[in-house]
């Protein structure tokens, strides 16, 4: 026996698109369990009135509660200025240009999203345009604790900048005070105004609300557990959201000519995130298939998250075979994944008929960790299939745009008689008289 046929093949599904059950199968795939339930809306209900009613103090009190902490007041929650700088300065160097370099490409592609104001004037006179304004105040999660997402900060603090933003204002759990420097130097280089070691949803509630010492902001971005998304559902309307992110997702299509060793590899990043993270291979080489459940398998032992990828990869992974590419195509839009890895020997090819999908990786060599830490496109993508009318984040969520009119007095006039028409027909006759003031007799 060979060393490949004693290899135990890792638990994943693995699929025919012809097979009679397929469609069953994908719809278990790509069905998921609500970010929320009863109980969890319940205790965020409670904590949400509480930092409402109570401000700085219940803000405390629940960060004592649930972080382990043994604050007496807010001011010890608060991370001032030479703390980041500090931090900056004495994390390893290879670390901070690691940061800085990562922080320099992601502004560079952000600014080509900047908008900016313009106008015109049209054949009757009247001057049409739209005027970009950027948010005031916005607010950003970061997760925290013992896990360490300095990304997190570049990618959602950088583009807010780039757009213009006034003030961005940091939130970050640190369970048992413990908090990692490399975040702090990350706000430092990304230019974060004021950082608070709070998290979950009573963080939601105080950027939301306001409290006498983090005033409210206009928009609340960045990613976190159940509690922090049920705490962003419930605040929604008040302030902007990014999105109400679900589980990490990636769909490679391969050729079946790259190195499976590479494929494997890529399907686990994503699966190492938590056991609700979906990875999925998509390939009409069925024989690579094969190969590369051999890969994962041998593979999986040497990860450190490997219970949490084992995991990962039997609930929600998938190797499916397809009978031609442009299957596979269809397949990957009808999933629209947050991750999308066209692993081809020309992605150009595929590309046009790409309809849905957050980011997209094209070739074998580009490796979607690279878009979650340097490339510079946003990480902050659309799940559970929202892609198919969500875009990633980006300097864009942190502008508004106004409308811009104005009349001439012969304009006014020409287009005073055709509000007028429409508005008696809307039975609107205040709408159609105050247009009507301004035609010229």
């Amino acid at each position: 026996m060979s060393d490949v046929d004693s290899i135990k093949l890792c638990d994943i599904s693995v699929i025919d698109s012809g097979e009679d059950d397929f469609s069953d199968n994908l719809e278990a795939l790509s069905k998921w369990t609500s970010t929320s339930n009863p109980d969890v809306e319940r205790k965020v209900a409670e904590i949400m009135t509480g930092v409402r009613e109570g401000g700085d103090g219940v803000l405390v009190d629940y960060t004592n509660r649930f972080d382990r902490r043994a604050c007496e007041n807010i001011d010890e929650l608060n991370i001032c200025k030479s703390r980041l700088t500090e931090a900056l300065s004495t994390i390893d160097p290879a670390v901070r240009n690691a940061l800085e370099s990562a922080a320099k490409r992601i502004r560079d592609y952000h600014i080509h999203q900047k908008q900016e104001s313009w106008r015109f004037t049209d054949i009757d006179g009247t001057m049409l345009g739209q005027k970009i304004t950027p948010l005031d105040r916005v607010g950003i999660y970061v997760p925290g604790g013992k896990a360490c997402y300095p990304s997190s900060v570049l990618m959602n603090a950088i583009p807010a900048r780039v757009a213009g933003v006034r003030e961005v204002i940091m939130v970050v759990p640190a369970p048992d005070g413990f908090l990692s420097p490399i975040v702090l130097a990350a706000a430092a280089i990304a230019d974060v105004d004021k950082v608070f070691t709070v998290g979950g949803a009573q963080a939601i509630a105080a950027l939301a609300y306001g409290t006498d010492a983090i005033k409210k902001v206009d928009k609340i971005v960045g990613p976190g557990n159940i509690y922090v998304a049920t705490a962003k559902r419930q605040v929604f309307g008040l302030v902007g959201l990014d999105m109400i992110a679900g589980p990490s997702e990636i769909l490679v299509i391969c050729d079946g000519m790259t190195d499976p060793d590479w494929i494997a590899m890529d399907l686990f990043s994503q699966a190492e995130h938590d056991e609700d993270a979906q990875s999925i291979l998509i390939s009409w080489d069925h024989d690579f298939i094969d190969v590369v459940h051999q890969s994962m398998s041998r593979l999986l032992p040497e990860m450190e998250r490997e219970e949490i990828i084992r995991k990962s990869l039997a609930r929600k992974g998938a190797l499916i075979k397809v009978p031609d590419m442009l299957s596979a195509v269809e397949l990957s839009n009808q999933l629209a994944p947050e991750h999308l890895e066209l692993s081809v020997e020309n992605p150009d090819l595929l590309l046009p008929s790409i309809k849905n999908a957050g980011a997209i990786f094209m070739g074998r060599h580009t490796a979607e960790a690279i878009g979650d830490y340097c490339a510079g496109p946003n990480h902050v993508l659309p799940t559970s299939a929202t892609a198919r009318f969500s875009s990633p984040l980006g300097v864009y969520d942190f502008q508004k745009r106004s409308s811009l009119i104005q009349c001439s007095e012969q304009s006014a006039s020409a287009l005073g008689k055709i509000a007028s028409v429409i508005g008696r027909q809307e039975s609107l006759t205040a709408h159609a008289r105050s247009a009507e003031y301004r035609i010229i007799k």
